[in-house]
């Protein structure tokens, strides 16, 4: 290259630096407005919605009483992701022989999304899998549970449906025992506040979803794991219990707290992954203050 041609390149490039250096910043700048939009999305009070939540569905109600006290399109369907794990996990422990083995086979560690990895021929105690179930969310240790406990997955599912109903549940269907997404495994946040009450009133159930962390112990060998509901550590009082996940359910949280003799159960369904923290904080604080100290029914 002669030393014109270097020289008119040179010259060429500097003039269009700035236009360059523009145009990266804007973008920038465009691209940081739009993350801010996208992180303001606190809604404000309203008179349907007082408490401003970002959840398109929720509920908290006296844990004692069952009463509601703050609703918010509590009868709509929505897709409960791995809180269906609650009535999973219940449904095992009500079924007892919590220390027996469950043997893994290959439609177990087929499972995908979240899991532990879990192979065919290993074994675990149902106990064991119930702590995996919870804090883990682990799909496969669900399947697995439920085909154990029931024959199939789709008998256990028909089971989760009884129990359902059993609770009074009207508008509620299981089609899987983990959460995975289905066009038909649906409930309401009223429905999922009925079944988490339910499950806290076993004293295993209560223990398990307070516990941040556990270990597992399998082949591949023994390593922590980790609830993932964080309003353990941020909400003074908070006692459980299940988040849950997916594109079309969105993020969906039931948590229960307690304070001074009071208890309370909140459901936030089809929220945001700071609505799920903001929206349950809300809603619990406000039965907190309002619930009455009593002592827990025996239903």
């Amino acid at each position: 290259m002669c030393a014109r041609s270097l020289f008119v390149l040179i010259v060429g490039f500097l003039l269009c630096w700035p236009l360059v250096e523009l145009e990266a910043k804007t973008k920038a700048s465009s691209s940081s407005s739009k993350a801010a939009s996208g992180a303001a999305k606190s809604k404000a009070p309203s008179a349907d919605d007082p408490l401003g939540l970002a959840a398109r569905g929720a509920i908290v109600v006296d844990a004692y009483t069952g009463d509601p006290l703050y609703e918010k399109n509590a009868d709509t369907r929505f897709y409960p992701a791995s809180t269906t794990k609650i009535m999973t996990g219940m449904l095992i422990i009500e079924s007892g022989d919590l220390d027996s083995e469950v043997e893994i086979v290959s439609e177990d560690s087929a499972v995908g999304e979240s899991s532990l990895s879990i192979r065919p021929g290993e074994k675990f105690t149902r106990r064991q899998m119930l702590y995996g179930l919870m804090l883990k969310s682990a799909n496969d240790v669900a399947h697995a549970l439920g085909r154990d406990n029931a024959g199939t997955a789709q008998a256990f599912a028909e089971r989760m449906n009884q129990r359902a109903r059993e609770l009074g549940c009207t508008d509620t269907h299981f089609v899987n025992a983990h959460g995975l997404h289905h066009a038909n495994h649906y409930t309401t946040p009223r429905d999922l506040a009925l079944i988490t009450r339910a499950a806290m009133n076993q004293p295993l159930f209560r223990q398990i979803v307070a516990t941040r962390t556990s270990s597992w112990s399998s082949l591949r060998g023994t390593f922590a794991l980790s609830n993932h509901n964080r309003l353990l550590e941020k909400l003074t009082g908070c006692i459980g219990v299940k988040t849950g996940y997916t594109i079309p359910a969105q993020q969906v949280l039931a948590s229960a707290a307690q304070r001074d003799g009071k208890e309370a159960i909140a459901v936030v369904m089809h929220t945001d992954k700071p609505g799920i923290w903001e929206d349950s904080t809300k809603l619990l604080e406000y039965a907190l203050s309002r619930v009455i100290p009593s002592q827990r029914s025996e239903n």
